[in-house]
């Protein structure tokens, strides 16, 4: 399929799935719920006081109620409320609205679902981390569910104007998960009559970038943590956006008005060209060879084996696109090439849509890159009163990065120091995509080694902290890989039974019949030998 035909409908979907981040994780219910007390009124809980906030509604939901799109729940009531209600700086009203489930057969849990982009909307509280996988999402499985819109309500995905209101602003950055989740376990505790027996919280991209912000800065919040595919280093990350955005701007057609035709300037056969040639090189590195890169530390490739020789054809690539691409995976730098950001690993999942959708786009829809960075550059990154950047194509890399980063202390999770949260019991698990085109995997595995550093080592980090790497998975899902897996219950079990997470199953659509364990970094999956290697029963975690 030419990047032409792409159809936009797909485009809609991948940016949806990503601005919300929505991912597979699914897992069967562990223990026998607790009935609620009947004496307990769902709709008197809008008479309750609490400092800061208050309750808009409250209403019960019977068995089978269809929340979309995630279909039939089980009985519970469904409270919607706001805290830190105020008129914003830009006579503007904010606060950070959410929504709270709470079931009938209740286990003593409570989930925060992370949001995702800029946020600005209350998705579904639901923990719909069983999508397409059959399972029962969190609140089936007698989670109470929380979500929140990060502090502000959005007028579209791309929109940051909230960025011009000091309170709005800083509970995107970093407060508004903590705000949401102390009322939400007070509203718990009134209507159950009793706290959370266990507090959790899943989230991926921003809502990534949200729960690592809850272990470094709101340590006692939460038991458990699962942080998949996270923005924890978003400033650099957003200068890596408009890096790919110049490269690839160099070599691709304008139009009439002179404006880069990003889409066009890899083709949808270049990219197949080139995941089949990193198949090629780094795919049987893990002693099997499989259509999945499970030693990418073993893994060198260069793309200029994919140069042509002669005139531009379907089989190998012109030198402007080499050096674009070659260019694009060692990341940012500036004039006298010192790093603005991370290098990226080469893997099998830049053909898929979603790799595509935030690069190069379509002739349906641009990069997200574009349509996304000039709004977090400039409502959210720049401080007041700095001058705006037009666009991604006009950074200079030598003077801008400066002005992004010095809100880094605000926005970004970079600290590798979790000893607070370590010592209240917590456990982390991160895990993150190889093809993720947005957010470098190269960065979040040398954030995991310096905190194992900053901790005693990696046996004692791994005591509380694990990393998970996903071949060929893109932004939080997709891509040619195994991005159906339960994290969610990995991380209750390590909590509340003290099992370790050794190895986590997956499954994936792209592999039909496949299950393969992820292993915990900087361990990989082995083939024993002997047995279908379709079956995750056949392979162990080693060291490369």
């Amino acid at each position: 399929m030419s990047n032409r035909t792409k159809c936009s409908d797909l485009n809609a979907v991948v940016l949806a799935m990503i601005l919300i981040g929505v991912r597979a994780q699914a897992g069967a219910q562990t223990s026998v719920p607790t009935q609620k007390p009947q004496a307990k009124d769902c709709v008197a809980l809008t008479t309750i006081h609490l400092e800061n906030a208050l309750i808009i509604s409250a209403e019960e939901a019977p068995e089978e109620t269809v929340v979309a799109p995630f279909g039939p729940q089980t009985a519970h009531c469904l409270v919607k409320g706001e805290v830190n209600k105020h008129m914003g700086a830009d006579e503007v009203e904010y606060g950070d609205r959410f929504e709270l489930r709470l079931p009938d057969a209740w286990t003593g849990r409570l989930l925060f679902q992370g949001g995702g982009g800029l946020d600005g909307m209350v998705s579904p509280a639901v923990g719909a981390f069983a999508v397409g996988s059959g399972e029962k999402d969190a609140l089936s499985r007698g989670y109470a569910v929380v979500s929140t819109d990060g502090g502000h309500q959005a007028k579209s995905p791309m929109d940051a104007s909230f960025g011009s209101d000091p309170e709005a602003l800083a509970d995107y950055q970093y407060r508004s998960t903590d705000r949401v989740a102390t009322v939400a376990k007070k509203i718990v505790a009134q209507y159950y009559g009793r706290l959370p027996q266990h507090s959790y919280m899943v989230g991926c991209s921003n809502g990534g970038r949200e729960a690592m912000i809850a272990s470094e800065r709101y340590p006692n919040d939460f038991d458990g943590i699962v942080a998949g595919d996270p923005a924890f280093d978003l400033t650099r990350a957003a200068i890596a956006e408009a890096w790919a955005t110049a490269r690839f701007a160099e070599i691709a057609p304008k139009d009439a008005k002179g404006t880069p035709q990003l889409q066009l300037a890899l083709s949808d056969s270049d990219l197949k060209l080139m995941s089949t040639a990193i198949l090629k090189a780094c795919d049987a590195l893990d002693g099997l060879t499989d259509g999945l890169i499970e030693n990418p530390q073993a893994c060198r490739f260069d793309p200029a084996v994919l140069q042509c020789k002669g005139e531009k054809n379907d089989s190998c690539l012109s030198p402007g696109q080499v050096h674009a691409i070659q260019q694009t995976f060692a990341g940012p730098k500036d004039s006298a090439g010192a790093p603005l950001y991370s290098d990226w690993p080469y893997d099998a999942g830049v053909d898929a849509p979603g790799w595509r959708a935030w690069i190069l786009g379509t002739a349906q829809m641009p990069p997200i890159n574009v349509l996304i960075y000039p709004q977090f550059v400039n409502h959210i990154a720049l401080g007041p009163g700095d001058p705006q950047l037009a666009n991604a194509f006009a950074f200079n890399f030598d003077t801008d990065p400066p002005r992004i980063e010095k809100s880094q202390d605000e926005i970004d999770a970079t600290s590798p120091q979790m000893t607070a949260f370590r010592d209240h019991g917590g456990k982390i698990i991160f895990y993150t995509g190889m093809s993720d085109p947005v957010f470098s995997a190269n960065d979040l595995i040398r954030y995991y080694r310096n905190l194992t550093h900053d901790h005693g080592g990696m046996d004692h980090a791994r005591a509380f902290a694990r990393l998970y790497l996903i071949p060929g998975m893109n932004h939080c899902m997709g891509g040619p890989a195994l991005d159906n897996f339960d994290g969610l219950t990995a991380i209750e079990n390590w909590v509340e039974k003290d099992e370790a997470p050794e190895k986590i199953m997956a499954t994936g659509k792209t592999f039909p019949g496949r299950s393969r364990p992820l292993c915990a970094y900087p361990e990989i999956p082995r083939y024993k030998g002997s047995g279908s290697s379709e079956d995750a029963a056949n392979f162990v975690c080693q060291n490369p």
